[in-house]
């Protein structure tokens, strides 16, 4: 199992960069990167952990942005989206973005997604709510005629664009490994099953419970259970949990530390060097 690590980078803590060197260094795997637009100052979505919601969601810098730096600064480190709300973006320009970070690191990029959950967010870009999740798929499929063919068009309900060209075309092919975030659930392993690579669960016990369904899902659309690519996102450190994941075929747990300056940030990453040996 590989460790990676997550946090937001902001205007005021430790840049991209300059993160992306410090994970490098002590020998981390991966660095993934958060995304939020902006966020509304009134909203009708409470922060799922309680609370107001802390100010690295609105402070965070691009994340397509912060992955090409990260790419030029850490030339071996996997780069990764946890996750990029899809619903948000336009499926051309998001295509485009997603390709360009892929073949500028030398196809090291995971490209985690999901659907979102700030509702107010999600509606300043023109989507709505209820409808984030068809539009998810309609953008995800687009996207990968843009990824694989030399002239790719589509025409769905939310996405349409008649026939185009469109490069760089992602290094890896047929793109980057897709991973879902979200809760167990059969809407959710329909998506997966049909235009992704693997999922993305919070928690051990989630993986557990859900797995068994996801791999009938793959099962279900003629595609190989075991080919389900598991990554996990905590905020725990306990050794005993890291090797439960590792137990439950998880590919790579993304740890997630909170937002600090360049001094904490060495500090705690080194802390955390011991959970390196434990995997490997």
């Amino acid at each position: 199992m590989h460790l990676g690590i997550m946090m937001f980078s902001t205007d005021l803590t430790v840049a991209p960069g300059p993160l992306a060197t410090m994970i490098e260094e002590r020998g981390f795997e991966s660095m993934f990167l958060p995304e939020h637009s902006h966020i509304p100052t009134a909203r009708s979505t409470p922060y799922p952990r309680g609370g107001e919601l802390p100010p690295e969601y609105y402070r965070t810098y691009d994340m397509f942005v912060g992955l090409a730096a990260a790419a030029t600064a850490a030339p071996t480190l996997t780069l990764g989206t946890g996750i990029t709300v899809v619903p948000q973006h336009d499926p051309i320009y998001l295509a485009k973005q997603v390709a360009s970070v892929d073949r500028i690191s030398g196809g090291r990029l995971i490209f985690g997604i999901g659907f979102g959950w700030n509702q107010d967010e999600i509606e300043h870009h023109g989507t709505a709510y209820r409808k984030r999740r068809g539009i998810t798929r309609e953008k995800m499929l687009a996207m990968r005629e843009l990824w694989t063919k030399d002239v790719a068009s589509f025409d769905g309900e939310y996405v349409s664009f008649s026939d185009s060209y469109q490069w760089p075309k992602p290094l890896q092919q047929p793109g980057p490994p897709v991973v879902v975030g979200g809760l167990a659930g059969p809407k959710l392993f329909e998506h997966i099953a049909e235009y992704a690579d693997g999922w993305a669960p919070i928690g051990t016990k989630t993986i557990v419970d859900g797995l068994p369904d996801l791999r009938r899902a793959f099962e279900s659309v003629g595609r190989d259970p075991d080919s389900i690519r598991l990554h996990a996102f905590d905020p725990r450190t306990d050794p005993e949990l890291i090797d439960r994941y590792a137990e439950l075929g998880v590919e790579r747990l993304v740890l997630t530390v909170p937002p600090m300056g360049r001094d904490d940030l060495g500090r705690r990453l080194d802390s955390l060097l011991p959970l390196i040996s434990r995997v490997a």
